[in-house]
């Protein structure tokens, strides 16, 4: 069993995934637009163009994501991507990179339970826990 954590954009899925691959190292690996898919014809034009389905891989994990049209479009709330990492300063800089145009609810750094923690918000309105190292390690 493999948990996937798949966001739901307002429109920008194709900009926040670039930027994602961009600060993770990632891969896109697929990028579908409504207008590619027999739901082409359920969609308003001015919705044609986004993103019904879109895949990224960062290393061997797996983020998901779509557009959601306005009438089931709601802010994200109630969670939040967590991404644990070996490494202390490239937490830091993916932190940072993350915060560049979003809003910081915890400043990165050291905790009781890690080396660095800190909670942001980026400027899609993706909620983001990230980590580094155990503090007893």
């Amino acid at each position: 069993m493999k948990f996937v954590n798949y966001l739901f954009f307002n429109g920008d899925t194709r900009e926040a995934f670039e930027f994602y691959a961009k600060v993770f190292d990632g891969k896109i690996t697929g990028m579908l637009t409504h207008r590619e898919t027999p739901a082409s014809k359920d969609v308003s034009e001015e919705w044609q163009d986004k993103i019904i389905n879109a895949q990224l891989i960062i290393g061997d994990q797996v983020l998901m994501a779509s557009d959601a049209p306005p009438q089931y479009r709601t802010e994200m709330s109630g969670f939040s991507v967590s991404v644990d990492m070996d490494d202390l300063a490239k937490a830091e800089r993916v932190f940072n990179a993350l915060a560049d145009g979003g809003s910081v609810n915890m400043p990165f750094s050291p905790t009781f339970w890690a080396k660095g923690f800190g909670m942001v918000k980026d400027k899609f309105g993706t909620p983001w826990m990230i980590s580094s190292g155990n503090a007893g390690a």
